[in-house]
């Protein structure tokens, strides 16, 4: 019996479901099925729900009282953060990309300071930036009382990881022996890590397979290598081996970039399933399937990302 401690976030299990048509669509040979985490049911963060589940219980048993992370203005990540601190009765302070822009120009920015987020800009549009200012401004918050609690870019440590490592005793359970090819987007790299300690924690019955959309695909291996030893350290379970960790690039244009393939993929799941794909993630991660699964079952892993998709309809009709 699973004993970790979670802070009640997360709607769970998230549904399993089929989607014939898409399948279709997509000109998949086996049938398809999707993991509908875009459905946890807290505040739209998506896979987000079930790190935050983890990270808010350690911050909790750390007594923090302000939750500092980071990243760009469309991060999925920081929003939902800014949501779950608010909700568990932290300040939050989010260290972001760039200059200062207007509340206005991303709905993850404008739902991360309606959540009562507090915003510092790195000035540079390097993401790397962010990872050197977030433990600067902790160490500030520290200096003037404050008991923060900081947690790396789009929540990839161990601790948000091991949020799907539970996932993959969830999934195992409902899909009763079958085996799907698992298809699922990696930006930094915590949700695939999560996954793949919980195959190897499981025997191996699944694969799967990282979709890229932010680095290139060795160095996502590597991290999520990584990580997801970790997570089997922190829990005592095998140790993944590098073979366990698959990656494939569909980085396209860039990270934070639509790609056609992408836009056409999330065109088909929004006709064909009535899934609502973000063009930078998800729809990438779904345009690369096809090629991944080659003819046998697919489970794709909708992690969600709808404020993203909300901005990119928005880009389309302005």
């Amino acid at each position: 019996m699973d004993v970790t401690v979670r802070a009640p976030l997360a709607v769970l299990p998230t549904p399993l479901v089929p989607a014939p048509r898409l399948a279709e669509a997509l000109g998949l040979a086996g049938p398809l099925l999707v993991k509908r985490d875009d459905l946890t049911g807290f505040a739209v963060a998506g896979n987000k729900a079930r790190q935050l589940e983890l990270l808010l219980a350690e911050a909790d048993g750390q007594h923090a009282d302000v939750l500092v992370t980071g990243g760009t203005i469309g991060s999925n990540f920081v929003q939902a953060a800014a949501a779950a601190a608010a909700y568990a009765g932290l300040d939050c302070v989010l260290v972001l990309s760039g200059p200062p822009v207007p509340r206005t120009a991303h709905p993850n920015l404008a739902a991360a300071t309606a959540w009562g987020a507090q915003v510092r800009w790195t000035g540079s549009t390097d993401r790397t930036m962010v990872d050197a200012l977030l433990p600067q401004v902790g160490a500030e918050l520290a200096a003037q009382g404050a008991r923060p609690y900081v947690v790396p870019r789009g929540g990839a440590n161990a601790t948000g990881a091991e949020g799907y490592r539970l996932a993959v005793d969830e999934v195992l359970g409902q899909l009763d022996g079958q085996a799907p090819v698992v298809v699922v987007a990696a930006g930094a790299g915590g949700t695939l890590a999560g996954l793949v300690a919980g195959v190897v924690a499981c025997g191996r019955p699944l694969r799967v397979v990282g979709v890229s959309v932010s680095r290139p695909a060795d160095e996502v291996a590597g991290r999520v290598l990584d990580l997801a030893r970790q997570v089997a350290a922190r829990r005592g379970e095998p140790m993944p081996e590098a073979c366990d960790v698959q990656v494939v690039d569909a980085r396209g244009p860039g990270h934070g970039l639509a790609s056609a393939a992408g836009n056409a993929a999330a065109d088909l799941a929004l006709r064909t399933a009535g899934l609502v794909l973000d063009p930078v993630y998800t729809a990438k991660a779904l345009a690369a399937l096809p090629s991944i699964v080659t003819g046998r079952p697919a489970l794709f892993w909708h992690t969600g990302g709808l404020l993203d998709a909300v901005a990119g309809l928005m880009g389309d009709l302005s």
